[in-house]
């Protein structure tokens, strides 16, 4: 029962280190963080955009102004978008990849223990024979885990 408590201990412990991997590579507290961003950089698009279209349409003149300026940098914000984008995907692929690793980690260590395992079984009923088939006559009528 100690050894039970022990692994629910552990598991605990691995879980909350996760959730707070989770959380710094944008799990909940990085939603809002994003949706700010993104309706900055929405934001920001759509005033350039819609100064420079009234601009033409209403046949305004600003001197100090290109007169495709502000549609190459509302390009430029929509590139940083994508860039940023890109670079929180990667993030996010890397701690899957990390995740994986670990499944795959504790898979081979879980594989080992039970090739151990069925070798140190193996040896013991060898050593014993007589035990052995006494054990499985006497104990054949136990269901497993009881």
């Amino acid at each position: 029962m100690e050894a039970l408590r022990a692994e629910l201990a552990h598991y605990k412990a691995e879980k909350d280190k996760i959730r707070d991997i989770v959380g710094q590579i944008g799990g909940k507290t990085g939603r809002l963080r994003q949706r700010v961003i993104s309706s900055i950089f929405l934001a920001l698009v759509g005033v350039l955009f819609g100064f420079d279209v009234l601009r033409v349409f209403l046949d305004w003149d600003v001197p100090f102004l290109p007169p495709v300026l502000l549609l190459e940098v509302a390009v430029l914000l929509v590139s940083l978008k994508i860039v940023w984008m890109m670079h929180t995907q990667s993030k996010v692929d890397h701690f899957q990849f990390w995740i994986l690793h670990s499944i795959e980690f504790q898979m081979n260590m879980l594989s080992r223990r039970v090739t151990e395992l069925s070798k140190t079984l193996d040896a013991a009923q060898k050593a014993s024979p007589q035990r052995a088939s006494d054990g499985k006559a006497a104990g054949s009528d136990r269901v497993i885990g009881s």
